[in-house]
């Protein structure tokens, strides 16, 4: 069981060094993939996590139980152990539900803050995301703002133009009519 144990410990070293090696991927559905078999991996570690403790209890349970067979056979005091180790044995069994309730809780613990890792991470992206497009809104904005001062510019120039125009014009007109008149 201890050999078990120590595999499963190592087990878990590796899963915490492919997640680490799984976060740092910059190829988005690169990324995606690596986490996914991060966390199929995970999955099936705590199966055999969950298959190991079973199978210690059951060893556990059954090395009480023989023990209590090779003493039955002394009488009153006999009966007591029985039920001391029947007591024994539903003391322990309720304490490996609460360490698997507890262990369960740890495991959702962890998936939870690797998942607002996960979400602060693509926050901080779409943040970066939406400064970059805001700052080029604003450059676009500002463009927008100087083709509009040069076009009024223009218009202006324009009327300008054409009132000097027919200004020129009318004097033209005129001093044309006033030569006619003095021939």
């Amino acid at each position: 069981m201890s050999h078990a144990n120590n595999l499963l410990s190592q087990a878990k070293d590796l899963l915490k060094q492919m997640t680490i090696e799984a976060r740092s991927v910059d190829d988005k559905n690169l990324k995606d993939e690596c986490m996914r078999v991060v966390r199929v991996a995970k999955g099936n570690h705590a199966n055999l996590v969950d298959d190991v403790k079973a199978v210690q209890s059951e060893v556990d349970r059954q090395s009480l139980l023989m023990g209590g067979r090779d003493i039955e056979s002394g009488g009153s005091s006999s009966r007591n152990n029985s039920a001391a180790r029947q007591h024994l044995l539903n003391t322990s069994n309720t304490l490996h539900s609460q360490n698997s309730t507890l262990e369960n809780a740890r495991r959702v613990m962890a998936d939870t803050e690797e998942v607002a890792l996960e979400i602060t991470e693509e926050l901080s992206r779409n943040r970066e995301t939406i400064e970059s497009a805001h700052s080029r809104v604003r450059g676009v904005s500002s463009l927008t703002n100087r083709a509009r001062r040069v076009l009024v510019s223009m218009q202006r120039r324009e009327v300008q133009q054409k009132m000097v125009l027919y200004g020129i014009g009318g004097v033209m007109f005129v001093a044309l009519l006033f030569l006619l008149g003095f021939f």
